[in-house]
């Protein structure tokens, strides 16, 4: 390698680690386009920047820059000096269409998720839960208290929700069951493309009632009122009993094994015989590839998700030997992993009952 290549090589190195600094701040610039509504504000035609500064009360330069920076990062075009327009990507932070994610921007940089990241290097070093001493209690109780954040969440959870709803119906013998619990379904969003898709199931939503708040909303457009229930309780005290098929999507990484030991094995105790526990989580290779490029992007989310687990939470994402082993703990076989390409990094975990079995249950 010349000179001249290691200088290039050295370039971008810096500037990857100028970049990954920046990235917080990056964070801040959706979620002040969001709180501002200068997606909405432009629409589907160019604007000027002074325009949107004015129907938004804010100053024409600071929203010049602010627009300028959004096309930077890809949201938004500049046609003419001032001139903007949304770009395909930006309209994902537009409420009104479909798809949208401004409710994940809003809950994801919101300080409730933000601000125990700064003590990131503490939960390393002694493996606690930073929102817990940041905040002094644990991160659902705190929502939980907070109308509006906990409706923000459920929200957030939906849209996150969106690609697997439309993917998993088509992913899965669902026709081979008869009722579907979702485990910790949230407003339902997950449960109602499945019945949607299979109208000979039935189904029951399961969460806290906090949890369910917008589920009756969701199960009202889906027309799915007859077909499904929605019951309220503690997925580590019981669930509901009734059901062939227990679906649980993006809840066991907020545990710990113990914990998820707790929940899966009280979805063994109802579990008929045929029946299965069908998990939807990224399953984390037993070993991170080097080249940077290639895992840039969906390996670079699952792993700071697995670490958002560790500082909010105190959950962890998993390899498939550790779903192995927290199904195996439960009294059930690991059957299967197939990756949810349509919804990347999702993969599907089947498991069958062990029989006969005595589940160790966590704590």
């Amino acid at each position: 390698m010349t000179t001249t290549d290691v200088r290039a090589a050295d370039t971008a190195d810096r500037g990857l680690i100028v970049r990954l600094a920046f990235g917080s701040m990056a964070a801040q610039t959706l979620r002040a386009a969001v709180r501002l509504g200068v997606i909405e504000l432009l629409g589907d035609t160019p604007r000027r920047a002074d325009e949107v500064a004015a129907d938004a009360g804010a100053e024409p330069q600071p929203m010049t820059r602010l627009l300028r920076a959004l096309t930077s990062l890809g949201l938004l075009r500049e046609h003419t000096p001032g001139s903007f327009s949304v770009t395909p990507a930006g309209t994902l932070l537009d409420p009104r269409r479909p798809g949208s994610l401004t409710s994940f921007v809003r809950m994801f940089t919101d300080p409730v998720a933000t601000r125990a990241w700064e003590h990131l290097d503490g939960s390393i070093r002694t493996g606690d839960i930073a929102f817990d001493a940041v905040f002094g209690t644990d991160f659902f109780s705190h929502i939980s208290q907070d109308p509006g954040l906990s409706a923000a969440f459920n929200s957030a959870m939906g849209q996150a929700t969106a690609e697997a709803a439309a993917a998993l119906p088509h992913a899965f013998d669902f026709g081979r069951f008869t009722s579907v619990a979702d485990v910790g379904g949230g407003d339902g969003t997950l449960l109602a493309a499945v019945l949607d898709a299979h109208p000979g199931l039935t189904g029951i939503v399961y969460d806290t009632a906090h949890g369910l708040a917008q589920a009756p909303r969701t199960l009202q457009e889906h027309e799915l009122t007859q077909r499904c229930s929605l019951v309220a309780g503690d997925f580590f005290r019981a669930v509901p009993d009734g059901s062939d098929l227990y679906l649980i999507k993006s809840v066991l990484h907020d545990w710990t094994d113990e914990q998820a030991i707790t929940i899966l094995s009280h979805c063994r105790a109802v579990l008929p015989p045929g029946g299965r526990v069908l998990i939807v989580e990224p399953v984390l290779p037993e070993v991170v590839g080097t080249d940077a490029e290639a895992h840039a992007a969906d390996d670079a989310v699952t792993y700071l998700s697995d670490l958002n687990m560790l500082v909010n939470v105190g959950g962890r994402g998993r390899t498939r030997k550790d779903f192995e082993d927290v199904c195996h703990r439960a009294g059930l076989t690991l059957l299967s992993v197939t990756p949810l390409t349509r919804a990347a990094p999702f993969s599907l975990i089947e498991a069958a009952a062990d029989f006969p079995h005595t589940a160790a249950t966590g704590t």
